[in-house]
């Protein structure tokens, strides 16, 4: 049996019919990261000792009778997911040295659920960027083409899972970094709700739009691993206290009578005609399970990357003031007062896509630019959190590209910033309105995946998920996996 093509669902079954245990599946797994990751670069740190801990008490568990879907799954998460006593970088120099204190709130539930952390997985620099080049551990490369990028910033996490070294992972998306990953390694990936998912020990990028959510290769995987990720917490201030759906049992519903948004702004000129294609044969596929189309507009859209770039780095910015040196992180050697220990500490520890949007935050913020910019911009924000709301109010879910090109070459964009930017035309949207998203496997374009975008109202993760799982029994695009993995 090829363990490593194995769904989570699988894995339980497996797991419960005693096919075999957690310590063979993740010493095997474990195994087959040595051998592979380096071609793909998506691990920052391997927890071997960790792992077999967990695999161990996960048998002890099964054996006394207990079981839970993910008892014993293995698993990673993106390094930017506190775990006590281990290396959490974020993948910036500045954090290289950091062993977090606590686990992440995530990282808790996930491992109370049963499952086993195999490692830290690769990113881009504090979740900055849509191709995973600017992590301080080097390029992740895309499995389905060594040539290519895997998305960014949960390229890591898309790579691993993609070429089949783990099931499943954690990611975080702050303007489409889990969903734009997944639509270019084949995966299915979601965004939570904002607040359906604890950022307590979750490095922040920007506060007000980070949420952390799954990759894998199923919608039924991502329905068991939120499950266990979603949830109120104390902790996190922005955490919301609203039950959490059955999401296994969501995904069973038909589709009859589902009414699917197409904008108009989806389709316009920026998209590759061939991912337009890909795009209408979903749609078609919806149409025979029940689904109805209605185009809509969402007027608001060509504002929406201007007035993410502003309020993103206005928050990076921020949230990146405490890495100075002092109490944890990278510290420059031999500063001769405070104020170079600052300096130095900060421009050697950071990067350059870091560094960016640390200046264009801190200019948004600053005096006389603070109204022009920050708050013209929250403002727009909330004209594109209208457009969704009037739009939900005839459609239950909006359907449309993840992303509007294939994944492009290793350096191809790093000399043209905003040409990356414009990669999460689609995705950022979800982030300032606070809604759920999902992208979904939809078929290939030259041999290079293609993923379908699924929005809907807040906290409808259930709905997305059952969408992407009916569409997922009718078609077999999530079961390929690329060759050599």
């Amino acid at each position: 049996m090829d363990m490593q093509q194995l769904t989570l669902a699988e894995i339980a079954r497996a797991l419960a019919a005693k096919e075999f245990s957690a310590s063979e599946l993740s010493s095997h797994l474990l195994a087959r990261i040595k051998a592979l990751d380096p071609q793909l670069n998506s691990f920052i740190s391997l927890t071997e000792e960790l792992a077999m801990s967990q695999a161990k008490a996960a048998d002890s568990r099964r054996a006394a009778g207990e079981s839970g879907a993910l008892l014993g799954a293995p698993l990673a998460h993106k390094d930017l997911f506190c775990t006590q006593g281990i290396r959490t970088s974020c993948g910036s120099k500045i954090l290289d040295n950091f062993k977090a204190p606590y686990d992440a709130t995530v990282v808790d539930k996930l491992a109370a659920a049963g499952t086993v952390t195999l490692g830290k997985l690769n990113m881009d620099e504090f979740a900055m960027g849509s191709s995973n080049e600017s992590s301080y551990y080097g390029a992740v490369k895309n499995p389905w083409d060594l040539s290519r990028v895997p998305g960014g910033s949960s390229g890591g996490s898309a790579a691993a899972v993609a070429a089949r070294l783990i099931p499943a992972a954690t990611g975080t998306d702050t303007g489409g970094s889990i969903r734009q990953p997944a639509a270019l390694t084949n995966l299915t990936g979601l965004k939570p709700t904002y607040g359906r998912v604890s950022r307590w020990g979750m490095i922040a990028y920007a506060s007000s739009l980070d949420q952390g959510g799954p990759l894998a290769r199923t919608a039924e995987d991502c329905a068991l691993l939120l499950q266990a990720m979603a949830g109120f917490d104390t902790k996190d201030s922005t955490s919301v206290d609203q039950p959490i759906d059955d999401y296994l049992a969501a995904l069973s519903q038909p589709l009859a009578g589902l009414r699917i948004g197409l904008p108009k702004e989806y389709f316009g000129a920026g998209l590759d005609p061939r991912i337009a294609d890909k795009v209408m044969a979903v749609v078609e596929a919806l149409k025979k399970l029940g689904a109805t189309v209605k185009d809509i507009s969402l007027p608001n859209m060509q504002h929406a990357i201007p007035a993410y770039y502003v309020i993103a780095p206005a928050e990076a910015s921020s949230n990146l003031s405490r890495f100075d040196g002092v109490r944890f992180g990278y510290r420059c050697e031999n500063p001769v007062n405070l104020e170079d220990l600052y300096k130095r500490s900060r421009g050697e520890g950071f990067g350059a896509e870091v560094k960016r949007r640390i200046m264009v935050g801190t200019y948004a913020l600053s005096a006389g630019y603070y109204d022009a910019y920050y708050l013209k911009a929250q403002k727009i924000r909330r004209l594109i959190k209208n457009d969704f709301v009037a739009a939900f109010n005839d459609v239950d879910v909006i359907l449309g590209p993840t992303t509007p090109n294939l994944a492009w070459k290793l350096g191809e964009k790093n000399n043209d910033p905003v040409a990356q930017y414009l990669e999460d035309i689609y995705t950022i949207t979800a982030n300032l309105a606070g809604i759920p998203g999902l992208s979904m496997p939809a078929g290939f374009v030259d041999g290079l995946p293609v993923g379908v975008q699924l929005l809907a109202p807040y906290f409808q993760e259930g709905r997305l998920l059952n969408v992407a799982h009916q569409y997922q029994q009718v078609t077999d695009w999530h079961t390929q996996a690329p060759s050599g993995f």
